[in-house]
This record gives C-alpha cells, sequence and structure tokens, in this order.
C-alpha cells in the first residue's frame, strides 16, 4: 500500500508530531473539504482544512478499533482504507500547495502541516491495534483485489517497524520526522535559489532563437540576466554559440542550493540509514527496494550492470560520431566538456539530419501542444476532455479540464504549466483526489514549467519540452484511468514505486506518430502544418543518442544507489559525482559541477531512480506490441488501457506486466530501441539514413 510506504521511503512527505488530541480548538468542516485551495484566504484556513481531515482520519479509526465480535471488511478494513484516503487527500494537496500557491504565507503554513500530517501517518502506521484489527479480518473469500490489497498493505506495516517494540517504535517516530524535516528544507532550498547569469550585449545570445532574446530586454545599463529557471537555462545550452555562456549557466544550474544543500543532504542520508538499520536493514537501499518489483538493492545491481552492457557499446558509437564531428567544425572545443554536450549534439543534428530544433518550434506554442496533447489522449484513451470553466483554481494560470469516459465524468485534472516566483522548478504529476468506485471521481495535476503564459509569449516549445508534456500527461492519465477501485488505497499510481514511469514512459513513444503531429503542429503564424519531410528529419535524429540517454539515467541511478548503499559518512559527494559521470558519460566534467545539491529526485526516489530505466524497459517493451501504422485506432491502445492503467494497484505491478504482454518484460526491445538510429530505414520515414 503506497500510502504507508511513503512514511518510510519517498521522503517528499511529512513529519513532525501533531499537538495532544484536545489540546486544541476541534477544527471546523472546511467551506470544500475536498479541495484545500476552495476559499483559502490565509494560512489559518489551510490549518483547519488539514486538521479537519485528520480528524476525520481518527474518527475512522476509532470506528475500526471499536469493533467487538469478528473483524470483517466492513468494520474493519473499510474504515482504515478511509481514514487512509483522508491523509492521502490531505497530504497530496498540502504538497501541491507547498509547491505552487502565490502566496508564500501559504507555502510556509503548507510546510508546516505536511510536517504535521506525516506524524499523523507515522502513528498510523505504527499503531499495533490498527496492525492487529487489520490482520484479524478473514480475507480468504474475499476478491483478488482485496486479497492484494491486505497482503500489501500489511507487508508496508512490517516494514515500517509496526512489530517492534515501543522504544524502537518511537524511534521511528523521530527518525521518520527528522526524515521529513531535512527533506523539506533540501527541496525548498532548491525551489528558492533562482540563479542569475547577466550578459553585457545582445551579442553574447548568439544563436538563441529571435523569440527568446525578445523576452530578454535589456536593463538600462544595457546588461541582459538569464535565471536558471527552465525557460531561460534550456535555449541556452542547445543553442547559444557562446560556451563561455553555456558554462555559466551551466554551473549556476547545476550549483542551485550548493553549498546549503550539502550540509542537509548529510544529514539526511545519515537519518535514512539509521532509520534502515533501526528497522533490521544494512543500508536504505535496501529497505527502499524491500518492497518494489525490484525486491533488493542487489537486484537492482544486476539490473543496472545488464542495462550498462546493452548499451555501453551503443552509446561509444553515437560519441564517436560526434566526437568527428567537432572534430571536423572546430577541433578547438574538443575535448567535448558536459556544458557543452547539447549545443554539439543540436549542431550535429542538424548536419547529420538536415534537421535544426529551432525550426519546428513555431510549430509547437504553448497552447496548441496544450490542445493536441489532449486530442491525442482523448483518442488513444476513448475519453473527452471538457474545460471546466466553474473550476475553482490556486492561480489565474491554471487551467482545469473534466475528463469523461462514455460521456459519464470521470475525474478532473489541473494544468499549472509555467514558472512564476515561488513555485516549484521542476516538471511532475500529483495526485490530489484518490478515485473510489461510486463514491468520489479522482483528481490530479501537472505541475510544469513551460515557456508561455505571459501576454505576447506564444509559449515556443522544444521537440523535447513537447515530449516531456507527453510523459507528465501519461502520469496523469494513469491516475485518472486507474481511479476506480473499490479501495481507495489502490487508486491510480498505487502500484509498486519502480512501475509508475512506465506508462508515462509509453505516452512519449506515441509523440513521434506523423499523423498524431500534424494534427497540432502547425505554425503559429502561418498556420502551417508541419511537413512530413520535417518530421521525418525530426524523429531521425531524435533517434540518435538513445543509448547515451540510457547511459546518463545509468549515471543517476548508480549515484543515487551510491549514496544509501554505504555508511554515509564515507560519502565525498564531489568524488563520487565526478567518477559516476565520467563512467557513464563520454563528456570532460566541468569543474564547480555541485548536481548533487540540487538532484530534486533525491527526496522523492531515494536511492530508486533506477525506476525510470527499469520502467523504460517496460515501456519499450509495451509499445512494440502497438501497431505504428494504427497506433490511436488499433486493438492494443484500448487492451493497454484495460489491462495497464484501469486496474490501478489492484494488482501487482508483474502482473500488469504480465497480462498486456503475455510475458515478462526483456531487454530485447531495448535493444531495438537504441539500435532504431541505426536502421537502414525505419518505419514511416522518409528518404532513409541521414548521411554522417
Amino acid at each position: 500500500m503506497r500510502y504507508l510506504r511513503l512514511v518510510v521511503l519517498l521522503t517528499f512527505c511529512f513529519s513532525m508530531l501533531i499537538t495532544v488530541a484536545g489540546a486544541e480548538a476541534a477544527p471546523v468542516k472546511p467551506v470544500d473539504a475536498t479541495h484545500a485551495w476552495v476559499g483559502l484566504k490565509d494560512a489559518s484556513s489551510l490549518d483547519n482544512w488539514v486538521r479537519w481531515h485528520i480528524a476525520e482520519e481518527r474518527r475512522m479509526v476509532a470506528e475500526m478499533l471499536a469493533v467487538k465480535g469478528p473483524h470483517t471488511l466492513d468494520n474493519t478494513l473499510l474504515p482504515f482504507d478511509r481514514a487512509e484516503m483522508h491523509l492521502t487527500l490531505a497530504s497530496g494537496q498540502t504538497g501541491i500547495m507547498f509547491q505552487v500557491h502565490p502566496q508564500k504565507g501559504i507555502r510556509d503554513k503548507a510546510q508546516e502541516m505536511i510536517q504535521v500530517l506525516s506524524a499523523e501517518q507515522a502513528n498510523l502506521a505504527l499503531n499495533q491495534d490498527i496492525y492487529r484489527a487489520l490482520v484479524a479480518v478473514d480475507v480468504s473469500h474475499a476478491d483478488a483485489a482485496t486479497k492484494h490489497y491486505m497482503e500489501r498493505t500489511l507487508l508496508e506495516y512490517r516494514l515500517g517497524g509496526v512489530d517492534k517494540d515501543l522504544a524502537t517504535r518511537d524511534k521511528v517516530k523521530k527518525l521518520q520526522d527528522r526524515i521529513t524535516e531535512i527533506s523539506l528544507k533540501y527541496s525548498r532550498n532548491i525551489s528558492d535559489d533562482v540563479r542569475k547569469v547577466s550578459v553585457t550585449n545582445k551579442d553574447e545570445l548568439e544563436g538563441l532563437p529571435a523569440d527568446y532574446i525578445a523576452r530578454h530586454k535589456p536593463a538600462a545599463d544595457g546588461t541582459i540576466t538569464l535565471t536558471t529557471d527552465s525557460p531561460d537555462y534550456s535555449p541556452v545550452m542547445t543553442y547559444a554559440k557562446n560556451a563561455k555562456l553555456r558554462r555559466a549557466l551551466y554551473l549556476a544550474y547545476s550549483q542551485r542550493a550548493y553549498p546549503a544543500n550539502k550540509s542537509v543532504l548529510q544529514e539526511l542520508l545519515e537519518t535514512r540509514q539509521e532509520m534502515a538499520t533501526t528497522l533490521g536493514f544494512g543500508t536504505w537501499a535496501d529497505l527502499g527496494t524491500a518492497d518494489m518489483m525490484m525486491a533488493s538493492a542487489a537486484n537492482m545491481r544486476k539490473f543496472l550492470d545488464s542495462v550498462d552492457m546493452a548499451s555501453r557499446d551503443r552509446a561509444k558509437r553515437e560519441f564517436d560520431l560526434l566526437q568527428s564531428f567537432v572534430r571536423e567544425k572546430d577541433p578547438s572545443a574538443l575535448p567535448i566538456t558536459l556544458s557543452d554536450a547539447n549545443y554539439w549534439n543540436e549542431q550535429y543534428k542538424r548536419t547529420a539530419y538536415s534537421f535544426d530544433s529551432q525550426s519546428v518550434r513555431p510549430y509547437f506554442p504553448y497552447a496548441q501542444v496544450e490542445a493536441g496533447i489532449l486530442k491525442t489522449a482523448s483518442r488513444l484513451f476513448h475519453l473527452e476532455f471538457r474545460a471546466a470553466k466553474d473550476a475553482v483554481v490556486w492561480d489565474p494560470s491554471v487551467t482545469a479540464y473534466d475528463v469523461f469516459d462514455g460521456g459519464k465524468k470521470a475525474g478532473r485534472i489541473y494544468l499549472d504549466m509555467h514558472p512564476r516566483e515561488g513555485k516549484d522548478k521542476w516538471f511532475s504529476e500529483s495526485g490530489l483526489i484518490p478515485g473510489i468506485a461510486g463514491k468520489q471521481l479522482p483528481e490530479a495535476s501537472l505541475v510544469c514549467n513551460f515557456s508561455g503564459g505571459v501576454t505576447g509569449d506564444p509559449g515556443l516549445m522544444q521537440f523535447d519540452e513537447v515530449v516531456v508534456f507527453f510523459h507528465e500527461f501519461g502520469h496523469m492519465m494513469h491516475e485518472v484511468l486507474g481511479g476506480k477501485q473499490r479501495w481507495a488505497g489502490q487508486s491510480g499510481t498505487t502500484t509498486e514505486g519502480d512501475f509508475i514511469e512506465a506508462p508515462s514512459q509509453l505516452l512519449e513513444e506515441i509523440f513521434h506518430d506523423p499523423a498524431i503531429l500534424q494534427s497540432f503542429a502547425k505554425h503559429y503564424q502561418t498556420g502551417e502544418v508541419l511537413p512530413l519531410e520535417t518530421i521525418s528529419r525530426m524523429n531521425r535524429s531524435s533517434y540518435y543518442g538513445r543509448a547515451s540517454w540510457i547511459q546518463r539515467q545509468l549515471y543517476l541511478s548508480v549515484f543515487a544507489l551510491q549514496l544509501h548503499d554505504r555508511k554515509p559518512e564515507v560519502v565525498d559527494f564531489d568524488k563520487l559525482l565526478k567518477e559516476d559521470l565520467t563512467r557513464y558519460s563520454p563528456y570532460e566534467f566541468v569543474d564547480g559541477n555541485r548536481f548533487y545539491t540540487a538532484f530534486t529526485h533525491l527526496t522523492n526516489y531515494s536511492s530508486n531512480y533506477y525506476t525510470y530505466v527499469l520502467d523504460k524497459v517496460i515501456a519499450v517493451d509495451f509499445f512494440s506490441a502497438f501497431d505504428e501504422k494504427k497506433l490511436l485506432e488499433g486493438p492494443a491502445a484500448l487492451r493497454y488501457r484495460r489491462a495497464v492503467l484501469e486496474p490501478g494497484s489492484s494488482k501487482p505491478a508483474a502482473q500488469l506486466v504480465q497480462d498486456f504482454l503475455g510475458r515478462r518484460e526483456n531487454i530485447d526491445a531495448l535493444k531495438r530501441w537504441m539500435d532504431r538510429e541505426f536502421d537502414p530505414a525505419p518505419p514511416g520515414a522518409v528518404g532513409g539514413k541521414g548521411s554522417h
């Protein structure tokens, strides 16, 4: 059961012991108990909203513990599930308020209430009376989903230390409080540290798109300021001819929250390790994989090694082509540094594939991409999206849509897609309301940082940004379509943590279809449809570098693992970062890189960043079952919806894979995926292989 496990593992969660019951006034039922931001006037109203949900959770727990006689599904598991639902709903929405609310005071209060909720969740997870009541429930005649729910719930309780003595359980509570407090500090430091680089004149912006330059007006002294926010950072790294500018912004980006987060991360690792040993595990990585598909840290290492063997030579082949190109064009740029990697890859693709990624940006204005993704998802998943004009949102820039399935409302989604002061700087999806069949519709949100959202700015997106949008939308469809379970604890993306990236990465593959692209990729000024020839070149260029991408994911996965599979006192962040980058990246390390202080996934994935690699293997294996000539209309799409998305976590993730593929996942599809660029003429290509 994901929600109990979040207390111990996914440490963008919640801590700090709550005030003893009875020591404060009882909370008043909120204006809207299911939406924290509705009627949210100030910090005190958020405080009341959270505490009302805690009161409801406690009421449900008291109900299940008051049972006299046999414990049943109705008198025990049902109130337990609803108690968990109240904490899940409150935690998810308070987390979103922490990430996105425009008022600093409310973000501060959300940070405090996240800690309050964590302590309440920890109390629930370590309550032996609850555990004994659940154990006493006879599930022998229950359906398979309920049996799986109970089995996973009891496992989470045991992994959380419920069977330990009182002193150990008290220690676990204190450690969890501390883990959450540190994690929140780490995340907040990153969000608040927007760094800036100034250039003295427009000439230093040579190579950047005209609309980018137009957005960055010189100050009175003639200087132009760039920030580490994604809409500023990404184009510079891809297009700016000025290597000094690229290096300066690269270092600014990789040094966010440095040096503050260095000591914060050290303390986080030490506290996690103490938690692991307290619970009987050798390391945090061992604890972190105990309820995952991977099952153990040892299995993770074997898996990562197998993917390394499959991708290393392929990645070298890609880099050799790039290096030969740079040697011919500008020998002084050798060796290629990490700050120059994106730029030279872009230059290589322009020559090898006659594809300039700037040339397609005018075809991807933000509003058009959003409409196109909604249209594609409606066809792929047989859904309808209607603008929810009556929806209350937390910021005027947020849009909401109601999702309809077969004419019936099936959920609601919120899109918070552009950067603003104080907002989280990453790209993510979050559940807001867990769905319950016949009782409650699921709701979810996207928090992203794409260009646009400002008057006069069309928000022209890069090719890879559109892929990111598709990726995050895949999470959202899993949340909505999987939100029709009997038990709230099995709703949406509550599967094992190392499966949740598979549906999102599958949707990335859909993006390459020419018919889908042409349905929405139209020039924002002329209305011209993105030409097939351009799409072919764009796709071919995107196939190049896939093995190198896998190697980068391996670097991040191994780095996250190595931070958590040994005693924290022996970890040298700078040495380990350089060693892992040198092992998995052919580019020269840039001294001053402190990425470990801004590695946001260390709070939520901790040691388990490998999830992205495992789920890429699963996703491309899933995609191999689709007919590329009939992606949306073929039978695989609906079968995938029913076999993988709709069950939520009512089945083990391995069973979801088995149900769709008829077998376990294997690495063969990933090998073909990496080799696609070197095929003589991939399906749908126009003009065959580009010259090197």
